[in-house]
């Protein structure tokens, strides 16, 4: 493959994370039907036709696409992508259902199973995450029509950002608790004088860390691969990791388990 014009990737992106984000907020402002999933978590029209808007609006990248709707694709041909989109086209569908507003559009490029390119759309507040290898990681808010890369640059903000506060916050997720997430509360609550804990729905949480606005995220539960491919990337540029639970090894994307292990954001 000739080499990738990542600005313009980047560009296609957040364009489609902010249409998906649109479409979404037009079926989140009615009486939404919700079915289950094979694995009985749920599923909206919304999930499907956000699927929709980002996949045709990354076709003409000619990139594989992955997204939960494609995780049928047999591994014999998935590992022969050298580069690929991983989407989760609505991160947070409890929430999204519960109406509280914490949930996003996650849109990443796995180069070699590594995360180079991130955007993260949050519908309900108009903010953006996105990040780039060798750009660096920012947010940014979208007021009226999006005008491209090189406009949004001027009005973002470098992640992450200077929160000046003295006390050590822990993320957790607002829907699935362990006993290894306690205990690694408590463990913090032992080695800092102030800690705080939060719960917040999907990717927000690897944002908040990227953000500066908390230090660490547990997640000692189920993820799959687009939950965090995209946080993942904004978090590698902002200067963090996502390590894998009781390793220094960073996780990988487009495995042949498409399920992810246990991490720790931080």
């Amino acid at each position: 493959m000739q080499e990738l014009d990542l600005h313009s990737l980047l560009d296609s992106a957040i364009n489609a994370s902010i249409k998906a984000g649109d479409e979404i907020m037009k079926i989140y402002d009615t009486s939404f039907e919700v079915k289950a999933k094979e694995d009985d978590s749920p599923l909206t029209i919304a999930d499907k036709n956000s699927n929709a808007i980002i996949e045709k609006a990354l076709k003409i990248s000619k990139i594989p696409f992955l997204s939960e709707e494609g995780k049928d694709i047999p591994y014999s041909e998935r590992k022969e992508w050298n580069y690929l989109w991983i989407v989760d086209p609505l991160d947070g569908t409890k929430e999204f259902i519960k109406k509280n507003g914490e949930f996003t559009v996650n849109i990443a490029l796995v180069k070699k199973q590594k995360p180079i390119l991130g955007v993260i759309y949050v519908p309900c507040t108009n903010e953006l995450y996105y990040a780039l290898e060798g750009l660096g990681a920012f947010k940014a808010t979208i007021e009226g029509l999006y005008n491209g890369i090189e406009s949004l640059l001027k009005n973002s903000s470098k992640l992450p950002i200077n929160q000046n506060r003295s006390n050590y916050i822990v993320v957790g997720s607002r829907s699935h608790m362990s006993k290894e997430t306690q205990n690694y509360f408590d463990k913090k609550k032992k080695e800092h004088d102030s800690v705080e804990i939060l719960a917040v729905g999907s990717s927000l949480k690897i944002c908040m860390v990227a953000e500066g606005k908390a230090d660490a995220y547990p997640r000692y539960a189920p993820t799959m691969e687009w939950d965090t491919a995209a946080g993942h990337a904004i978090a590698n540029m902002a200067g963090f990791k996502i390590i894998e639970y009781n390793s220094y090894n960073e996780i990988t994307y487009n495995k042949e388990e498409l399920l992810n292990p246990w991490f720790l954001v931080s």
